[in-house]
């Protein structure tokens, strides 16, 4: 034979190098083992390696008060506002300003309907609609100062969310999926889980966890409150495991065949959802049944049957989730919109969440994960100190949230509002939503300016050109 013959030209040699590479790879996806791999990508690892700080959370969840509660009524008492209830609201605080829908009419001061007490060592003053919440006064941080640039529920959550209103940007959990990837080989990084009131439920869109221009696999992840989480996650009535891994395998082959000729990212996605959702099967069933939680632990949360669908439930499961690994956890729940009947509604939507928020720091704190896990709970703005007939409208200035665990301050109230809970007051202790998320990445490890993603020729982040770190709240 003559030596011309065993020459290759030089696609042939490319392609086949190509497929060769891609194999391995792909095999040490679907057996870390057998290759002795410590491959990030197939260790679900994210782009940030070493991280740029100190590491103080492992995982986030973030409790979604979906509607906006008020905060006069939770965790920001204004005398001054229930001395003045039923009076014109000074024209001084709201000329110029954006409101939703109490332009042109004759704005009314309304005057906080619960009473407030200070709680704990830290004597920190919550509502009476809160007091498991209050009972944890002193693992809490409570910040007052929130503020938002959006008015409308669904551009403000997806501010809340994504720092941008701007369709297809990647929610903050993708970005922190894409940042540090996820602990778990068997789950998705990144869940999401709704429960509603019996009033007030405002909508809620799936864009608010999506990964936008970031690859599919760091697409946040919805499971089902009642019922099976996640649809068709059990086989088909006479298909075994070992037929679908052979439907897998031969998937497999042909994607890596695709991803040998076109480079593509969502090839990638697609093969490595593939074998997670192979794994989800059996992971799954086990993680949602409850039946093994001792009761001293449902009756803690307040579940009176797991799985039906309650805020109570789904806070448990956040907490068996943390345990499996999961990266970021969000918990909607849509009871919040009081434009109306807020003196009978808010008291319901406070139930509904109040003893499993509380239950939830408490339980992680006593299995050792509260220094590590970081909870964030509040809504995407808060509920004007001007009447709207029997409720409160919109509100951007001003608005509370209060976090827990992961590197947060305990029982301190950072920020404040100006008498009449109208706005922030500027004194160095204002937080705006780019400055949560800063803080969240930079707890999670991570320099929000130097997490980026180049689409349409330039560089994204989730804050954008924006965003400071709020250290004073750092332990």
């Amino acid at each position: 034979m003559k030596p011309s013959s065993f020459r290759t030209d030089r696609r042939t040699f490319l392609s086949l190098a190509a497929y060769g590479l891609g194999g391995m790879a792909l095999a040490s996806l679907f057996n870390d083992e057998a290759f002795g791999s410590t491959n990030k990508i197939a260790h679900g690892s994210g782009i940030i390696d070493p991280p740029h700080c100190p590491v103080r959370a492992k995982r986030v969840i973030h409790l979604c008060m979906a509607g906006g509660p008020s905060h006069l009524e939770s965790f920001d008492f204004k005398p001054k506002l229930k001395s003045m209830h039923d009076q014109p609201f000074p024209e001084s605080f709201t000329m110029g300003q954006q409101l939703a829908q109490l332009q042109n009419v004759t704005l009314k001061a309304r005057g906080p309907f619960t009473k407030f007490k200070k709680y704990g060592r830290s004597r920190q003053e919550i509502s009476e609609l809160f007091p498991h919440i209050a009972g944890i006064a002193d693992d809490i941080c409570i910040v007052r100062s929130m503020h938002t640039e959006q008015i409308n529920h669904d551009s403000a959550q997806a501010f809340m969310n994504a720092g941008s209103t701007i369709k297809g940007r990647p929610s903050m959990g993708s970005w922190l999926l894409y940042g540090i990837g996820s602990d778990s080989k068997n789950l998705p990084g990144f869940i999401v889980m709704t429960s509603a009131g019996t009033s007030a439920s405002q909508p809620i869109s799936a864009r608010q966890w999506s990964a936008g221009f970031l690859p599919g696999k760091f697409q946040g992840i919805q499971f089902q409150s009642r019922g099976d989480a996640i649809h068709y996650v059990g086989s088909p009535e006479g298909v075994c495991q070992e037929s679908q891994e052979q439907v897998i395998e031969e998937t497999r082959h042909l994607n890596e065949m695709l991803a040998a000729k076109r480079l593509d990212p969502e090839i990638q996605t697609r093969i490595s959802q593939y074998e997670m959702a192979f794994k989800m099967q059996t992971a799954v069933p086990e993680l949602t049944d409850m039946r093994n939680e001792p009761k001293r632990i449902l009756d803690l949360y307040g579940v009176k049957s797991p799985g039906d669908g309650s805020f109570a439930s789904n806070c448990l499961l956040a907490r068996r989730l943390v345990e499996s690994g999961v990266r970021f956890i969000q918990l909607y729940h849509r009871a919040w919109d009081h434009h109306g009947f807020i003196e009978r509604d808010m008291p319901k939507a406070a139930r509904d969440v109040d003893q499993a928020s509380a239950a939830l720091v408490t339980d992680l704190k006593e299995r050792g994960l509260l220094d590590d896990t970081l909870v964030i709970w509040g809504g995407e703005f808060g509920r004007s100190p001007m009447a709207q007939g029997t409720g409160r409208d919109h509100h951007i200035n001003a608005f509370s949230i209060w976090m827990a665990g992961g590197g947060i301050k305990p029982g301190i109230t950072w920020g404040s509002t100006d008498d009449l809970g109208y706005r922030f007051v500027n004194d160095g202790q204002e937080v705006h939503v780019h400055d949560l998320h800063a803080t969240m990445l930079y707890l999670c490890g991570i320099d929000h300016k130097r997490l980026t993603y180049r689409y349409q020729g330039r560089d994204f982040s989730l804050t954008d050109v924006a965003g400071q770190v709020v250290k004073g709240i750092i332990s």
